[in-house]
């Protein structure tokens, strides 16, 4: 099917596949070698702060860690960097793979060392970068020595979303792969319908994948009116079979079973809701069920049933995914329904601000003044506050990111959650090829950054926790904007700027006023909850 050749496949080919399943990981093998240019390595000034890798679309720049006969090893030419601490044993390396690089060039403008660590040079000139990659790839897996709670540390989790057919330099894909970072192999997933979908799953390609133990998220694509149904179906149908399971447990421990299986069931069943270390209490659990050896018709009917619901034992993190058009529009009704369920599911919207998918069709997420389809003129009324609206339940997590404006509370976002016990939904500033930027997505990143400095998009959190600990549930963490910058920024921008082929100057610049009083508007409403005392 990846060589175009699927109508050569006979129906028996697919008798393994017959639940509709498709193995994960198949885009590592696609090897599309688009890229013109690819970012080179510069070592000599690399400060190994794991920032290109942090915002690359593709995940197709990453750190490595080598050992000192790994890096003795490595294909002639490759160079590496003395670990830092707590790394100080291991060899570093940044690698790009030549062959699934966009050359989008995001990488290199997000680097922060005071010359370029990396450059962007022709990928012709440099096609060993081929070889180089599949040495440090297949590298056996280091545990990650700084963990997830750093922008640094993060990027030592392999990132389980990979190589998509996204735009080059794509807005959204960088929020996906680093859930999968934080998150891991627990994530159920489901997705609507839009461009999540489409570059998320387009059967053979499928960018999700599996980490060095073999696992990695399961996910599921559904319509773009009941996608969060879809995903609250996922949580109780897990949830059900999780609770038969501690169920069975609990019958298990009141007979006479093995010291090794009564330590592993209590354990689990102590961290039944356990987030952290879900899998490695799993699995133990497993184990010794798998391992018992027992006469007794009792225990070895519970520890057959047990070991038939063994997917089961780890508590799983349930993501829904989608774009605006999905959680404004088509399908807010259900993501309203889910949210209020108060059951512990997570949504991240990738908010593009129009339907991306189907050429740019105006949404409530659109900004007052935006060109797009059937808004030619621009639309004419505000953008709709979804967060907004969340807060309203008091008990659902509600934040805003923008990962170009503030990494490290991109990811702190990602982090609070997950680890809420309740309902979160997370919405993301993603800049769209359709927006028209005009220094293209390679500034998507800077981009973001310019939109929470002029005050167009904002940074906060809504936290219920804080509001049981007597604090304000709700933080600004954007500064005051500069809104005399406001107008500069939407002329960056043909979404914005086109309007002058419409009006004439005078009516322009009062869309221009409209919008900026709407943009006030929404920070004064920010500003407010900020300054309730605890």
């Amino acid at each position: 099917m990846e060589r175009m050749e699927g109508n050569q496949l006979p129906v028996s080919a697919f008798l393994d596949r017959a639940d509709g399943t498709f193995p994960q990981g198949t885009t590592q093998y696609e090897k599309r070698e688009i890229a013109v240019q690819i970012p080179i390595w510069n070592p000599e000034e690399c400060i190994q702060c794991n920032q290109c890798s942090f915002v690359c679309p593709h995940a197709a720049i990453r750190p490595f860690l080598a050992t000192e006969d790994e890096a003795a090893n490595a294909p002639e030419g490759v160079e590496f960097l003395d670990g830092m601490r707590p790394y100080k044993d291991y060899k570093y390396r940044i690698q790009v793979s030549a062959a699934d690089c966009t050359g989008c060039g995001i990488c290199v403008l997000t680097c922060p060392a005071r010359k370029k660590a990396i450059e962007m040079k022709n990928r012709e000139d440099h096609l060993e970068e081929n070889n180089n990659w599949d040495y440090m790839i297949r590298l056996p897996h280091k545990e990650n020595p700084v963990g997830i709670n750093t922008v640094k540390g993060s990027q030592f989790e392999k990132p389980l979303f990979e190589f998509s057919g996204a735009c080059a330099g794509c807005g959204e894909t960088p929020y996906i792969k680093l859930v999968t970072q934080v998150v891991g192999d627990r994530m159920q997933i489901a997705n609507a319908t839009g461009c999540t979908s489409i570059y998320g799953g387009s059967a053979p390609s499928t960018p999700y994948t599996t980490n060095d133990a073999g696992c990695g998220p399961s996910w599921a694509n559904s319509l773009l009116e009941d996608n969060a149904e879809f995903g609250l179906g996922m949580h109780h149908a897990t949830k059900q079979l999780r609770l038969r399971t501690l169920e069975l447990t609990g019958k298990l421990l009141n007979l006479q079973i093995a010291d090794s299986l009564r330590s592993a069931a209590t354990a689990w069943t102590e961290g039944f809701n356990a987030k952290n270390g879900a899998r490695k209490l799993a699995e133990a659990y497993i184990q010794a069920l798998e391992t018992t050896d027992t006469t007794d018709p009792e225990i070895r009917q519970l520890v057959n049933e047990l070991t038939d619901y063994k997917d089961y034992l780890m508590k799983r993190s349930t993501w829904m995914i989608g774009g605006d058009g999905w959680a404004y529009d088509i399908g807010f009704g259900g993501i309203d329904h889910v949210l209020a369920s108060g059951e512990d599911v997570n949504i991240l919207v990738l908010d593009t601000e129009v339907y991306s998918n189907t050429g740019g069709q105006v949404s409530k997420s659109s900004n007052l003044g935006a060109i797009a389809e059937f808004a030619s003129g621009g639309k004419s009324v505000r953008k709709k506050d979804l967060g907004m609206m969340m807060m309203n339940y008091g008990y659902v997590y509600v934040a805003q990111i923008a990962m170009g404006a503030n990494p490290r509370h991109t990811l702190k976002v990602i982090s609070e959650a997950e680890a809420y016990d309740g309902p979160s939904i997370v919405i993301a500033y993603s800049p769209c090829i359709s927006h028209g930027i005009k220094c293209g997505l390679t500034v998507s990143q800077e981009h973001e950054k310019n939109a929470v400095e002029v005050g167009y998009w904002h940074l906060y959190r809504f936290h219920p926790e804080n509001k049981l600990k007597g604090k304000n549930p709700f933080k600004l963490d954007s500064k005051e904007p500069q809104f005399e910058r406001f107008q500069d920024f939407l002329m960056e921008e043909v979404r914005y700027s086109s309007l002058y082929n419409q009006y004439d100057a005078e009516h322009v610049q009062a869309i221009f006023d409209e919008s900026l009083l709407a943009a006030k508007d929404r920070y004064q409403s920010y500003a407010r909850l900020d300054s309730f005392t605890d």
